[in-house]
């Protein structure tokens, strides 16, 4: 099995955002590892200067490969419940076997939201928050803690909270999260 690690960082002008959230993961993710290594992202990354790219950096003990293409934000309007008791992405992994197996149930939908547990915890690309006409509140237990959901928390944007499916009737909007969307609100907010 394929164990390399990847950060996906998004660039807007030739400049990397939120660098330092994407740091801290790739550090924590090392030393969950056993890896002492400091990569140092500051130093490594050399984007396009027009435009928004995707910086895909795959790593393990040694920076692997870096990547820069061009993104162009793909529209998600409805997430398909999707149950997984066992499914573990802890790590930002290159390998996703397992959550494109999953993804390839959405059916007509344009992601999934993944049920692990009665919990409601990530879509196949982000982690999730949900709006009770008050405050957003993401999932105390996603798969993957995100470096959206890690900077939206520390700025008090979002709230952590344990979120079961059943709870789903209780909010009025749904918001996708991660380093390229930023923070996406559904449109019509459909949850099939």
């Amino acid at each position: 099995m394929n164990n390399n690690l990847l950060e996906t960082i998004k660039s807007v002008g030739g400049e990397p955002l939120h660098l330092e959230y994407h740091q801290q993961r790739m550090e924590n993710s090392l030393k969950s590892l056993g890896c002492s290594i400091r990569h140092d992202l500051s130093n490594l990354l050399h984007p396009p200067m027009d435009g928004v790219y995707r910086c895909r950096v795959l790593y393990l003990k040694e920076i692997i490969k870096i990547d820069y293409f061009p993104y162009q934000l793909s529209p998600i309007n409805s997430l398909k419940l999707i149950y997984c008791d066992n499914l573990e992405y802890s790590l930002k992994y290159e390998n996703r076997d397992e959550l494109n197996k999953l993804f390839n149930l959405r059916e007509d939908c344009d992601d999934i939201l993944i049920v692990k547990n009665s919990l409601l915890t990530d879509t196949s690309k982000a982690n999730i928050a949900l709006y009770d006409g008050s405050k957003w509140f993401t999932p105390s237990a996603p798969l993957l803690q995100g470096t959206t959901r890690a900077r939206l928390l520390d700025e008090k944007k979002i709230f952590e909270k344990s979120l079961h499916m059943s709870d789903i009737k209780n909010f009025s909007k749904v918001a996708v999260l991660n380093a390229m969307v930023d923070f996406c609100v559904l449109k019509d907010g459909i949850i099939a």
